[in-house]
């Protein structure tokens, strides 16, 4: 009864998000290595690169999070330009702006009742819009940026979790080996003095 309910505790339930593995925590390592197959050092190069998997993937997500950052200003930046262009829309007064011609040079523009605009998809394509088109196209993206950062929140922490995790259950497992070793030595010793 006392080993199943330890064998219980040693197997705590791991999931998976996104393609992300879940890590076990081990509350028992002699458990742990029994039903792993693995003695000390398989079991610790194991989780050390696991560990190391989880750090590959954390960089690649802030790389996305850092994208979709930038990306998101720059949305809102281009919704508030329509939304500017609308207003002056019809009124017979000029918007007068300044735009980078490039690195450190700007130019002045005068637009006058701008009936579409042009964005830039990227990939060298532009495409002409209408203000109203380009308005809802724009806020879709900006809805789907903000939908995509926010799952991509949710599993840097679901990751940092697992790092963590691993992390422990390393220094436990280490731990324990450290203890066994010691323990033998005592054993050791002690047949020695009798």
């Amino acid at each position: 009864m006392a080993s199943s309910s330890s064998t219980a505790a040693a197997t705590a339930t791991t999931t998976e998000r996104r393609g992300i593995p879940g890590a076990q925590f081990v509350e028992d390592v002699e458990i742990y290595l029994n039903q792993s197959g693995l003695d000390v050092n398989s079991a610790l190069s194991f989780l050390q690169e696991r560990l190391q998997q989880y750090k590959v993937v954390e960089m690649k997500l802030l790389a996305q999070q850092r994208d979709l950052q930038a990306k998101i200003p720059d949305i809102e930046k281009c919704l508030d330009v329509i939304a500017t262009l609308q207003a002056k829309k019809g009124t017979g007064e000029p918007l007068i702006a300044d735009f980078e011609v490039s690195e450190g040079i700007y130019s002045q523009a005068r637009i006058e009742d701008a009936e579409s605009v042009c964005l830039w998809l990227g990939a060298n394509v532009m495409l002409e819009y209408s203000c109203e088109e380009a308005s809802d196209l724009l806020q879709k993206n900006l809805d789907n940026a903000k939908a995509s950062l926010e799952v991509l929140v949710a599993d840097l922490l679901f990751l940092r979790d697992q790092v963590t995790i691993t992390q422990v259950t390393i220094a436990r497992v280490y731990n324990w080996d450290v203890h066994q070793k010691r323990r033998m030595r005592e054993a050791v010793t002690a047949e020695k003095d009798s």
